[in-house]
């Protein structure tokens, strides 16, 4: 137990992270939506807190903030193309932006990487707990084509959100959070 512990304290931004995503997916998977309120401050704390471990550590706070500042970049990027579209929502992305403000670039790339495997692996679960394949796969391609004929992100949008209440639909929000925590446990980050 004592190693545990002394993971916790030695890694205890994973664990902060940790905490943030589990909370976000209960939410998400409650009300469909991942709440401003629990992402913004998460971002500003991850900026906060890389300013000062950096400014601690001797190499300036400038640096930290950088490194920080990355992070968000990649956890927008991964999802925004998708939020563009409609296929996800602002809350998402906005998670893995807070995500990326406190573990930088490379894990939070790894950490998407494994979420959308899972997120993934859940859909296809979906689809044949509910045994209607046909249908999604139908669905699936009507939508692939639209991406590929329409082209307008805008327009699109508007076509995902029309068509968006009589879908079943995945909270997104709990794939990350699996696919974060995995990582983390994966990568030795929790102990």
């Amino acid at each position: 137990m004592s190693g545990l512990m002394n993971g916790m304290v030695e890694h205890w931004q994973y664990w902060f992270v940790t905490a943030f995503v589990i909370v976000a997916a209960y939410i998400d998977g409650k009300e469909l939506r991942v709440p401003n309120k629990i992402t913004y401050p998460m971002i500003f704390a991850g900026w906060i807190y890389s300013m000062i471990a950096y400014q601690v550590s001797g190499d300036g706070w400038y640096v930290g903030l950088g490194w920080s500042l990355a992070g968000t970049a990649v956890g927008l990027a991964t999802l925004l193309p998708a939020y563009s579209i409609g296929g996800m929502g602002a809350g998402d992305v906005k998670m893995m932006a807070g995500i990326g403000a406190w573990i930088y670039c490379v894990d939070t790339f790894y950490a998407f990487c494994v979420s959308a495997i899972i997120g993934a692996l859940l859909s296809i679960g979906m689809i044949v707990w509910s045994k209607q394949g046909r249908k999604h796969w139908n669905q699936f391609m009507y939508i692939f084509n639209e991406i590929v004929t329409v082209r307008n992100p805008e327009t699109l949008s508007t076509i995902a959100a029309e068509r968006k209440s009589t879908m079943r639909l995945l909270p997104y929000g709990i794939p990350i959070a699996i696919g974060t925590v995995s990582y983390f446990a994966w990568m030795g980050m929790l102990v």
